[in-house]
């Protein structure tokens, strides 16, 4: 039992190393896919009902077209990925993504209190979700994981 103990305490740098990677860059890559699709019509359509309802956001449609702002928001998630991905090199730019996609992640989960609907009124509203906030829900998570990248990257740069 001990020579089992000491194997698994022997091996925790390296699955900490893993799982940390996985986290990293699989909050990479879904960031990079959601921006990517920013830039179609049917994403920039389907975020506009939870834009349009947030009394922090609605304004952004007073200036920019829904497309427009979509795209805009595209760019800043797709350069939040890059920014992330690059802790091995750049901790401290690193850190900076993290902290962008704690903002992104604040502001999509604002959209939880917020937008019509979120809870299923067929099945007597709260606190069971609709298919939107199902969609909403899961940055719970996705702000949990930019908050760890962020001290990770921090924890790598020395400061």
């Amino acid at each position: 039992m001990t020579t089992t103990r000491t194997a698994l305490t022997d091996s925790l740098p390296r699955v900490e190393s893993i799982t940390g990677a996985l986290a990293r860059y699989g909050l990479v890559v879904v960031l990079a896919w959601i921006g990517a699709l920013k830039f179609t019509a049917y994403e920039a359509q389907g975020i506009a009902p939870l834009v349009s309802n947030s009394p922090l956001m609605s304004w952004v449609y007073d200036i920019f077209s829904v497309g427009t702002f979509s795209a805009l928001l595209g760019v800043v998630e797709l350069v939040t990925a890059a920014l992330i991905a690059v802790k091995p090199w750049w901790p401290r730019l690193s850190a900076v993504g993290s902290v962008i996609a704690v903002g992104l992640f604040v502001a999509t989960l604002s959209f939880l209190v917020t937008t019509p609907g979120v809870f299923e009124a067929s099945a007597g509203g709260f606190p069971v979700l609709s298919s939107t906030g199902q969609f909403l829900i899961k940055d719970v998570a996705l702000l949990g994981i930019s908050a760890w990248t962020f001290a990770d990257a921090l924890r790598s740069s020395h400061f």
